[in-house]
């Protein structure tokens, strides 16, 4: 594994556009008097999503629960609320978009690693890969799935691929699964290799205690504790867990997927020079999607990232802005006459994208969408 080789985007191409949309935006927080961090709602939400996971766990830590209909839909709650944290409040904190103060993001962003995950790697993919590479051939991990998977045209095709977009969702439930086992080390490692790891404070070694500590108490607290405690047969622990994260993942995988891999998103590939001909913020626009943006319900459930396009050009401003700037963002877009990806509803998002696994899959797409 080679360090990893920065791609350089033009710095002409949208500059104006990048300038005013970024200018505009500024406007709107300083004429209405706001701040860009979490406010009231937010606030409530955190408490909400953090205590759909974490009572529900307390009474597996009781004596309180001896029945196993009980057990398991208090492991179904906690896979609600894993989601529920992942896309509402340790994704703004590890972006340092939910509170000015640090320590604050630090706090709610760890939260990640108490539910399975480990904040720092999720850093290293989301943040570092996938924010500064979005849909780039050979950098965005987010496009590069298992051998079996295709997301990108600029993959290999294989056999297997003509059917994936029948047996893809199944797998799509193993995403937070895959947290709690192996993912985490690979990453860690892999990471290393590639310089990565340079972005978080801690040294590797750091990062790999705290990680194996996480895991550690992670198990401890969601599998052991509960099998010691509940008069019940322990093997409906291990069915109710990974049922929790087959929701859990499901859930997260449905939210993110029609982002980036729809029809209407681009697939870049840098030229041999690590360089690519379009303007950052362009290339955010060209490579992102939204859908359902008139669902209330929807946007206050998953944080907001119904609105991915907003949330790739501005991930330091918490999600329950998203909504209001994103009128300046599609006239801005509208503009300067550069794309701005939308889907009506979340099913027609998830349509879509079926289409687009199908036909990536079914090798109907050949080359690249967009070359650097």
């Amino acid at each position: 594994m080679e360090a990893l080789q920065p791609v350089k985007y033009s710095q002409q191409d949208g500059k104006e556009f990048a300038a005013i949309l970024n200018k505009r935006v500024r406007a709107y927080f300083k004429e209405n008097n706001i701040t860009r961090y979490a406010n009231a709602n937010m606030k409530a939400k955190t408490v909400f999503m953090i205590c759909l996971y974490f009572i529900p766990l307390g009474f597996l830590l009781s004596s309180l629960v001896q029945t196993v209909w009980l057990a398991g839909l208090l492991y179904l709650l906690m896979g609600f609320g894993t989601a529920g944290i992942g896309l509402s409040i340790m994704h703004d904190a590890n972006h340092g978009a939910y509170s000015k103060n640090d320590n604050v993001n630090k706090m709610l962003g760890g939260i990640i690693s108490l539910i399975g995950g480990f904040a720092p790697t999720w850093r290293m993919q989301h943040n570092v890969l996938h924010h500064t590479y979005t849909n780039v051939h050979g950098y965005d991990e987010d496009i590069q799935p298992p051998p079996f998977l295709r997301f990108s045209p600029n993959e290999k095709h294989k056999k297997i691929h003509n059917f994936q977009h029948l047996y893809a969702w199944f797998f799509y439930g193993l995403m937070t699964f895959s947290w709690i086992t192996a993912k985490d080390f690979r990453q860690l490692y892999r990471y290393r290799a590639m310089g990565i790891t340079k972005t978080e404070k801690d040294s590797f070694n750091v990062l790999l205690a705290k990680l194996i500590f996480v895991k550690v108490f992670y198990y401890t607290t969601v599998l052991i504790l509960p099998i010691l405690i509940i008069d019940i047969a322990w093997y409906w622990f291990p069915i109710f867990i990974f049922m929790y994260h087959f929701l859990a993942g499901s859930i997260l995988a449905y939210v993110f997927q029609p982002a980036h891999v729809v029809p209407e998103t681009e697939f870049i590939e840098a030229d041999e020079n690590h360089h690519i001909d379009e303007g950052f913020a362009v290339h955010q626009m060209k490579t992102t999607a939204n859908f359902a943006p008139q669902s209330r319900i929807l946007y206050w459930l998953i944080g907001g990232l119904n609105y991915q396009v907003e949330h790739h050009l501005f991930p330091n401003i918490c999600h329950v802005h998203y909504k209001h700037i994103s009128k300046i963002v599609r006239e801005t877009a509208e503009e300067y006459g550069v794309p701005y990806n939308s889907h009506a509803t979340f099913f027609s998002a998830i349509k879509y994208h079926l289409k687009m696994l199908k036909a990536i899959g079914r090798n109907e797409i050949s080359g690249n969408y967009h070359v650097g």
